[in-house]
């Protein structure tokens, strides 16, 4: 199964489930109407209705010394000239009581699937959506805790959250031009509140679009890999930082940081799993991470990749 299989169960308008890893090259697809037969959970839910929980997860993270020299590998390859902005991840072990299927129960989250007794993600951001002919994505870059203050003020007026936050806009505008016409860029740098439990954090979003054409079904695995991996969590040039990736994080993504979404017929809705929790032999692994700039602060980045370790 693949991408030619959203081709056909799209055109004949037959709703499926499929993810996707950070590559694109493992692809799974499930027709709604045989999802019982698997151990998969998902919920697609926006504006859904926060709700408290008191769990928290123990972090044993990779040392601040192993991420920095990651840290300035890719600063060296910034100055070269090899990536503008990449996205760096690591993974981090924690300590739960819970089970995946806990987790996921547990979690508020726009975006949530359990894979088997594999992963869990609970994403905060939205990959593309497809409503008629109209195609967007929401690119998320630019993390602050919420408590600091006059914290939108200060996010909003960064510069190097700016320089980040447009380069990953023109990278996704120019994404989106490959499948689709007329794009823009609707809506500039807003801010989503989100509840990690622990702290409440500020991310800043933008809202880009393009027409599609009438017969986008008949296409929508074509468009899905046009568009992978998600230029949020690459960076740019998106095919030299993708190869840079593999050579300085040194270790797999996998599933993590690929995308996942439903087609119920008509619409098409997915999200960036990130928020990403996989069972290892070693234990629960979660995968975060954040944009490196030029103007990027090897301890800041370290705290915001450990931040945004939690289950919201």
């Amino acid at each position: 199964m693949g991408f030619e299989t959203l081709n056909r169960l799209a055109k004949e308008k037959h709703p499926f489930l499929f993810l996707s890893d950070f590559h694109g090259e493992t692809v799974k697809v499930y027709p709604l109407d045989e999802l019982h037969k698997e151990d998969i959970e998902f919920q697609i839910k926006h504006n859904f209705k926060y709700l408290e929980h008191s769990h928290r997860l123990k972090k044993l993270p990779v040392s601040f010394a192993n991420y920095k020299a990651k840290f300035e590998q890719v600063i060296e390859n910034i100055k070269s000239g090899n990536t503008y902005i990449l996205n760096l991840t690591q993974p981090t072990q924690i300590e739960t009581s819970l089970s995946l299927n806990e987790i996921y129960t547990l979690a508020n989250a726009d975006y949530k699937l359990r894979y088997k007794d594999e992963f869990v993600c609970f994403s905060p951001e939205k990959f593309v959506q497809i409503q008629g002919n109209k195609i967007a994505t929401f690119p998320m870059k630019g993390t602050i805790d919420a408590s600091i203050p006059n914290a939108k003020e200060k996010i909003l007026a960064d510069e190097k959250e700016m320089a980040e936050h447009i380069m990953v806009v023109d990278l996704l505008r120019n994404d989106l031009s490959i499948v689709a016409k007329n794009v823009k860029v609707e809506k500039f740098r807003y801010i989503d509140e989100i509840n990690t439990g622990e702290k409440k954090l500020l991310q800043v979003s933008s809202h880009i679009s393009g027409d599609l054409k009438e017969n986008w079904q008949e296409h929508l695995g074509d468009i899905l890999k046009a568009l992978l991996p998600a230029g949020s969590i690459s960076g740019t040039p998106k095919k030299s930082t993708v190869e840079l990736i593999e050579q300085i994080e040194g270790y797999e993504r996998g599933f993590f940081t690929g995308v996942f979404g439903v087609f119920d017929g008509k619409n098409f809705d997915s999200g960036v799993m990130i928020r990403f929790i996989e069972k290892t032999h070693d234990g629960y692994m979660y995968k975060s991470g954040g944009g490196v700039t030029l103007d990027s602060n090897a301890f800041a980045e370290y705290q915001e990749m450990l931040d945004k370790i939690y289950l919201p």
